[in-house]
């Protein structure tokens, strides 16, 4: 075992798993990174295209009630409504495709107990789930209509039903998370998975709620940081062109500042969702122990030969 390795099979209270989960990102980020870039790298190209279509169609709307340039609404819309469609397709990949990496890359980490270095072995795990990992989305959908039809109930109460409705989207998220590691990690079909995950977070219900709550927050703040500088240079040049009455409809330049503006807003997003399923991740690993206490008992085998 590497000396360095941190054991994910352990009871852990919120603090702990938020503690947990820092030292495992600043131990794994540039070893994951590389994993995500590898396989997401065709999704960025189609994001980037994507981006583009919005912002060509955005552009020409803009410029279509201001009266300026030459643009059509029409075109401007068709161009819009592609950008959407392609955007919202490639995203749902996306998202699929990075929870699983996520997910696959800390149950490598925890078997081979080391920093995985290799990304095939990553994708092995992805590859073998791939056709529950289409149940899985295709059930993820039926469960998410239920639960905006609860929420939208819920979130009519006042002030209560704010907090109610956060609640249950910390938690809603809390189990959907450790279901699909379940799934991958102790080779489950998609609905004994999500039998599993409920029964792991109902009886840890706060527990979940609370490490999702604070880490989503504290994983908000760290892209927003990320997003400074690209945020910074978008909104500079916005203001040049707002006070110098430029017309962006005729300007290739603004094209490309908005279009990669958009386009790394796109991916940072994408990256977050990775982010977000380690959490759920080291919140599987603990809320498991807790329940079968298998690590535990094996240390208290090994203990009991070493007499």
């Amino acid at each position: 075992m590497n000396e360095n390795y941190i054991e994910l099979k352990q009871r852990r209270d919120v603090g702990e798993i938020v503690s947990t989960y820092f030292d495992f990102l600043k131990q794994n980020i540039k070893s994951f990174t590389n994993v995500f870039i590898s396989y997401n790298g065709i999704f960025i190209f189609l994001l980037l295209g994507a981006s583009y279509l919005l912002v060509t169609g955005f552009i020409g709307m803009f410029n279509v009630e201001s009266g300026l340039g030459n643009s059509s609404k029409v075109e401007s819309t068709m161009y819009i409504g592609f950008g959407v469609i392609l955007f919202l397709v490639v995203f749902m990949v996306i998202a699929a495709l990075n929870y699983s990496l996520a997910s696959a890359y800390i149950i490598q980490y925890d078997k081979k107990q080391q920093i995985i270095e290799n990304r095939t072995d990553v994708w092995s795990i992805v590859k073998y789930n791939s056709s529950n990992i289409i149940v899985f989305i295709l059930l993820l959908v039926v469960i998410y209509i239920v639960y905006s039809i609860i929420n939208f109930i819920v979130s009519i109460i006042p002030i209560l039903g704010f907090f109610a409705s956060l609640i249950m989207s910390f938690g809603i998220s809390s189990w959907l998370g450790v279901s699909f590691m379940a799934m991958f990690y102790e080779n489950k079909s998609p609905t004994e998975a999500l039998g599993e995950g409920w029964d792991l977070v109902k009886n840890n219900f706060w527990k979940c709620v609370g490490t999702n709550f604070i880490l989503g927050m504290l994983i908000g703040i760290l892209l927003l940081l990320l997003l400074m500088i690209p945020g910074v240079i978008v909104g500079f040049y916005t203001f040049h062109v707002v006070d110098s009455g430029f017309n962006v409809g005729d300007s290739i330049v603004a094209k490309i500042v908005y279009t990669f503006g958009l386009c790394i807003l796109l991916i940072v997003s994408a990256y977050s969702q990775s982010l977000s399923q380690f959490v759920n991740g080291i919140l599987y690993f603990s809320l498991h122990e807790e329940k079968y206490n298998i690590h535990t008992r094996e240390k208290i085998n090994q203990i009991g030969e070493s007499e």
